[in-house]
């Protein structure tokens, strides 16, 4: 398998102007403009312990973009296919690579009862990340107000996602 350097990885993820918003048809942009992330990349950054990649054939992650603007920490997010779920995921790191946290911050995943889960994310100037998410019947497009909430988070300035 091919190695890579944390540069090569860094490459996928063009930087954009904040603010972005992540839902379920976004990823269609990214994945017109961005290869999928071969398999070495996958296990040297996103699954670093294991020693392949740790998902089914049919599971790939296509690089969105880079976080622009950060000082300590390098912010990438990319988007996660697999059967029946589908999650973008934000990932900080030092600048020599080093993980320090990931966070699944927008998905679609249908569960075991037929439903499917929701949520959207929008990233701001500042980093908060406000989250809408919950539950729909399939094929619905509305959530159920019963199982609807929105929240926030942030990446702080050490990259820690709080």
């Amino acid at each position: 398998m091919q190695h890579y350097t944390f540069a090569d990885f860094l490459a996928k993820f063009p930087p954009v102007p904040m603010p972005v918003t992540l839902g379920e048809d976004t990823h269609h942009v990214f994945s017109t403009e961005n290869e999928p992330l071969p398999d070495g990349m996958i296990v040297q950054f996103i699954h670093p312990t294991e020693q392949t990649v740790a998902d089914d054939e049919f599971t790939e992650y296509v690089p969105c973009f880079a976080l622009e603007d950060t000082e300590r920490f390098l912010a990438l997010v990319w988007w996660k296919a697999s059967l029946l779920n589908y999650e973008y995921v934000l990932a900080t790191f030092t600048p020599k690579g080093e993980l320090i946290e990931r966070r699944v911050i927008a998905q679609t995943q249908v569960l075991s009862t037929g439903r499917i889960r929701r949520s959207v994310a929008t990233i701001d100037e500042d980093w908060v990340i406000f989250i809408a998410e919950g539950e729909s019947a399939d094929a619905e497009d509305h959530f159920d107000p019963t199982t609807s909430r929105t929240y926030d988070i942030e990446i702080l300035a050490d990259g820690t996602i709080g």
